[in-house]
């Protein structure tokens, strides 16, 4: 398996002023990044970002989410539906720039955004509709999505495993998966152990982010992340066990996911502390 670190512990759009701390990343053992992209409007910058990050020894996936007005794939707004189709597409093409291999996020409707109602049969439909018209442009640039089910108070649409089993049935595309989020699954799975095991029996696992209850350090909270990797070790997946960690370093992003303060002492306590976490948890299981 490969260990990675979203860059949210710094920043939403990384360039290559953050050099230091990716020297630190590629020091401390980890084996490569996620990189969000929310501006997805220049390849080559991220072009530039890969060719330090190959430099530094680090891969690495991508992660985004829709924050901007007017894109939203599952409205009833044409236009916003292809607003949203198009900005994934750019973000493909920027993965593909950056030499990354995965988009990955809640790639099915707007961050934080509430109809005040449980989805809808219309909206799962332009959702699967949505999702299956990705699928040639991930294998275009050879890349697979993984999407991540959120938890209640950031999404509707999809909030647990089961749901995003449904979602995988509907599109049937293996160039689209799931991504199993240890802090999401905590707040809304009944037992987030079993969920991780029908996501992988269902063959839909594509990437695994770890996440503390509490969005800090990997380690020092109660969310079932030992055991979430012992899980995917014993099922023989080898891909992404990713550290997603964030205060308040992402203003829209902190707005939207409701965090008002920092979780940890600093961003090297994630680094140091979550690294050897995931170490000792794939050494011991």
């Amino acid at each position: 398996m490969k260990v990675g670190l979203n860059l949210f512990l710094w920043t939403g759009h990384a360039t290559e002023v953050l050099r230091p701390e990716l020297e630190l990343i590629a020091a401390t053992g980890f084996d490569g990044v996620e990189v969000p992209a929310f501006d997805a409007s220049d390849p080559g910058h991220y072009r530039r970002l890969g060719a330090l990050l190959d430099e530094l020894g680090l891969q690495r996936t991508v992660c985004s989410a829709f924050t901007a007005p007017g894109q939203n794939p599952i409205g009833p707004d044409a236009a916003e539906r292809a607003a949203a189709f198009d900005q994934v597409r750019r973000v493909a093409e920027c993965t593909a720039a950056l030499g990354g291999t995965h988009v990955v996020g809640p790639l099915y409707q707007p961050l934080g955004v509430f109809t005040g109602s449980p989805p809808t049969e219309a909206e799962q439909e332009l959702c699967a509709r949505f999702l299956s018209d990705l699928g040639p442009v991930m294998r275009e640039h050879g890349l697979v999505c993984a999407i991540e089910p959120l938890n209640r108070f950031e999404a509707h649409l999809l909030n647990t495993a089961e749901q995003g089993i449904a979602m995988m049935n509907r599109v049937n595309d293996p160039a689209i998966g799931i991504l199993f989020d240890t802090y999401h699954a905590h707040l809304e799975e009944k037992n987030p152990i079993t969920a991780l095991q029908a996501v992988i029996a269902a063959g839909t696992l594509a990437h695994v982010h770890i996440a503390e209850n509490d969005r800090g350090t990997p380690g020092k909270g109660h969310a079932k992340i030992a055991e979430a990797i012992a899980t995917a070790k014993a099922s023989g997946y080898d891909g992404w066990m990713t550290i997603e960690a964030f205060g308040k370093a992402v203003p829209e992003l902190a707005a939207a996911t409701r965090v008002w303060r920092d979780f940890f002492a600093s961003p090297d306590e994630v680094v140091r502390d979550g690294h050897a976490y995931i170490r000792q948890c794939l050494a011991s299981s």
